[in-house]
């Protein structure tokens, strides 16, 4: 799977999205709009990707919706190398926007069918 010039457009708006619905951080937005969610998803909800929403990953589990995962790192307020030990993994998207800000980020998942396909 790709990241076309479409996911990025999708991507950009996304990110104004959860900036006017108050993300502040721009390591956070920045990290948003660099990570491409639509690869941390089902191919049978790709086309929703960059939805604010929430959407299922397996094991009876989902992705989060965009903001929760912007407000989350936000609320952290990391600072470049600092430890992160997540508990659950699920798609691997949390995670990713972590490392993009630059944390050394530990994760965990205990749902096999989870920890296979992340």
């Amino acid at each position: 799977m790709q990241d076309t010039f479409k996911h990025q457009g999708l991507r950009r708006k996304l990110v104004e999205i959860i900036r006017d619905k108050g993300i502040k951080d721009e390591k956070v937005l920045s990290a948003v709009g660099k990570i491409p969610r639509h690869l941390f998803m089902d191919n049978a909800f790709i086309h929703f990707a960059y939805e604010d929403k929430a959407f299922p990953i397996g094991a009876e589990q989902t992705i989060s919706q965009p903001f929760t995962v912007a407000r989350q790192t936000e609320l952290l307020e990391i600072n470049p190398y600092e430890k992160v030990l997540e508990i659950g993994t699920g798609s691997g998207y949390q995670a990713a926007i972590l490392v993009e800000i630059e944390a050394k980020v530990f994760t965990i998942e205990r749902q096999k069918e989870l920890f296979e396909k992340t």
